[in-house]
């Protein structure tokens, strides 16, 4: 049998198929699925709640035009702090366990999200906002411990049952943003004599999660079996990042010494950033970054579209009707990709199943200048609710170009043990996207709103973003998982 020597542009997942589908390791897949929820659950309770937050903070005061600029830094904000810290949050897990940072990020989260609730003022909801994006690094480790523990014949299977979390996060999280901000109005009998929930009546629902974090810190603590091995102690791993930067500030010949005699030692140990940035991964995180602008930016949009009185450009809906809708949402999206994504994956391949989800952002887009003048004319018709489902049924279509890009990524990293800082490298590069998606996206709207002979700015920005992530998922290869 000849060996099969291992490089930096050796791919993770080789292409060919095995013949036989590994089990999936359900004890630790179901924890795994647990702690997934967290996330979701906190980003999605104040999806309907952020435009009602920053008028309650009075900082646009009656000026409704200026709550799309503020809802985008409040999301933008996140993302900036997110790609700060994600790659070190994501290398330190390649050396130290996963285990650690997924305690640490919820911890954070935890925290970040009840103090989220106490906020009174718009730049309390920034600095908290800011605070759980620091924090965020579970998403990526998460990614990486996904592709540990599965193989090219069920990692399919394995996402598709990740989106249940995203699904019910989706679903319930709304449901509680819009249900339980402002209880003392909202239940008098129960809340009404509470001055607490007057004073801050947007910490209930973002205790929700906040608690809920704080059980699955448990969970995880005590049934998470962690999935790196030879792993180091935070001191060395100091000790280890500090001799990286050394060797980084020498010269090329020592850094070509060094990679001539790394080959042996690629599949048990973490490469340095560096030696990640092959082309595969660079393909991998570029096609992942256009996907995620157009991706944000469409989202902002349609939370600020579905929150603006309808003479203004949206539809004027209230947060319990929002929330309605963004759970109608994640139910959808959820088991689509549970029922469908693996038999077409298995048919289509996953490059088909990408260009095809990244083109529905297309019709998405379109949709909102018709829906909106279907409700000026004529007010919230059945047509209106049934053009805001098919835009919705889009949404979730686009949605499974995710999925794919995922596995692209995984793919396309050095070693197992590189995971971390591969999936880090690309969060990274997503959230500078993010850091300026949804502010743009903001931005345009109000501008559109405010300056009616500029109101389809806003709408050509959205498509370039579409024909952009288009264009660089021709790189992409048709194999890779």
């Amino acid at each position: 049998m000849v060996s099969q020597q291992v490089d930096e542009e050796t791919p993770l997942l080789q292409s060919v198929p095995p013949t036989t589908k590994t089990p999936l390791p359900w004890r630790q897949f179901s924890v795994l699925l647990f702690l997934q929820l967290a996330e979701p659950l906190a980003s999605q309770v104040i999806s309907p709640l952020i435009p009602q937050m920053i008028r309650h903070t009075g900082i646009t005061g009656s000026d409704d035009s200026k709550v799309g600029y503020c809802a985008g830094l409040a999301y933008s904000v996140f993302f900036a702090t997110q790609a700060l810290t994600i790659l070190h949050w994501s290398r330190a897990s390649d050396h130290i366990g996963r285990k650690p940072i997924l305690l640490i990020g919820l911890f954070g989260l935890s925290a970040s999200m009840f103090l989220l609730g106490l906020s009174k003022t718009f730049w309390g909801l920034i600095v908290n906002r800011a605070l759980h994006g620091a924090l965020s690094g579970n998403t990526c480790v998460l990614k990486s411990i996904l592709a540990e523990i599965t193989d090219a014949t069920n990692f399919a299977q394995a996402y598709a049952y990740s989106s249940i979390p995203w699904m019910a996060g989706g679903t319930i999280g709304p449901l509680i943003g819009g249900r339980l901000a402002q209880p003392a109005d909202r239940f008098p009998n129960i809340f009404g004599r509470s001055e607490f929930m007057k004073s801050y009546p947007y910490f209930l629902p973002c205790a929700v999660p906040a608690t809920f974090s704080a059980m699955v810190w448990l969970v995880m603590f005590l049934f998470f079996k962690e999935t790196v091995s030879n792993r180091q102690t935070f001191c060395q791993l100091f000790k280890e990042f500090r001799r990286s930067d050394t060797r980084q500030r020498s010269t090329d010949s020592v850094d070509n010494e060094h990679s001539s005699t790394q080959g042996k030692d690629d599949a048990s140990n973490p490469l340095p950033v560096r030696s990640i940035l092959v082309p595969s991964v660079i393909v991998a995180v570029a096609s992942y970054a256009t996907l995620a602008l157009m991706d944000i930016s469409i989202r902002s949009t349609q939370l600020l579209f579905l929150a603006t009185p309808v003479d203004m450009g949206g539809l004027g809906l209230d947060p319990p009707r929002i929330g309605n809708i963004l759970s109608a949402f994640g139910i959808a999206t959820g088991m689509f990709q549970i029922f469908f994504f693996p038999p077409l994956h298995a048919r289509l391949g996953k490059k088909v199943i990408y260009v095809s989800s990244v083109a529905s952002g297309i019709p998405i887009i379109i949709a909102f200048p018709v829906i909106n003048a279907l409700a000026r004319t004529r007010g919230l018709t059945m047509t209106v609710w049934l053009l805001v489902a098919s835009q919705l049924a889009l949404g979730v279509n686009m949605n499974l170009a995710f999925a794919c890009v995922f596995m692209f990524i995984a793919a396309a990293a050095p070693n197992r043990r590189s995971l971390g800082a591969t999936n880090g490298f690309s969060q990274m590069i997503v959230s500078i996207v993010r850091t300026f998606g949804p502010a743009l996206a903001g931005a345009m709207f109000s501008f559109s709103i405010q300056h009616p002979r500029f109101a389809w700015l806003n709408y050509y920005y959205l498509s370039f973003t579409a024909f952009f992530a288009l264009g660089a998922s021709v790189l992409l290869p048709r194999q890779g998982l």
